[in-house]
């Protein structure tokens, strides 16, 4: 089971449309969350603000499903380095000093934190073992490490409703998650987060399709055989 293409699939007019896309994005999320559009005044437990979170990510699984050109160019990316690029996630370490300076509840500060700098840290421990083994990527513990990269974006997002200030009782003095709705905390979960999962998806649905490759020619050869 191979890791990667011999082939990249990435060329100049695809590396300068990625980054015509993350600019457009960036500024959208920027727009939103200046002009406060997606504020969650009413305290419910779905923060509106998680709607560009799940869009961006709904759009790419759309894309893969029915479009098989991008599905061939999503399963063509390196393993290795979609894996590496969770390095990044240690950038949620910032939501620790901002509870302590009163700005987040410890409620969300402290689960998304942690996880996403355990995440983060973790990376190049995934991906070294990845290099020294070329079955690495055949193993069930690459597709945990995603899934719980996974999970702790759920979490983020479960805690953060939940520390809304729908239930008065869960945060303390007043603290909420209010700040996570504008800018600049809000691109976290409108373009900080929706391209963390889709990387982490890409890992996710290349490695289905590479165990379904293998178990297809394995059958083939018992066939022949």
């Amino acid at each position: 089971m191979t890791v990667s293409n011999a082939k990249t699939p990435w060329t100049g007019a695809l590396w300068a449309g990625l980054g015509g896309l993350l600019i457009a994005w960036f500024a959208a999320a920027t727009f939103i969350g200046t002009e406060h559009l997606l504020i969650n005044d009413g305290g419910a437990m779905f923060p509106p603000i998680a709607v560009t979170a799940a869009a961006p990510v709904a759009i790419f699984l759309a894309l893969y499903a029915f479009s098989a050109r991008f599905r061939g160019f999503v399963l063509a990316q390196d393993i290795r380095t979609l894996t590496m690029l969770q390095h990044w996630r240690v950038v949620g370490f910032v939501f620790l000093p901002l509870y302590f300076f009163g700005v987040l509840p410890g409620l969300f500060a402290w689960p998304a934190g942690l996880g996403d700098v355990a995440v983060g840290l973790a990376a190049p421990f995934v991906v070294a073992r990845i290099g020294s083994d070329a079955e690495a990527a055949a193993s069930p513990g690459l597709m945990r490490y995603h899934l719980l990269g996974l999970l702790d974006f759920a979490v983020a997002i479960g805690t953060s409703g939940l520390a809304s200030g729908v239930f008065a009782g869960l945060v303390a003095e007043g603290v909420t998650s209010a700040p996570l709705d504008v800018w600049p905390l809000n691109l976290f979960p409108s373009f900080i987060v929706p391209i963390f999962m889709i990387l982490q998806l890409s890992v996710l649905l290349k490695l289905r399709h590479l165990r379904r490759t293998a178990r297809q020619t394995g059958a083939a050869a018992v066939a022949a055989a």
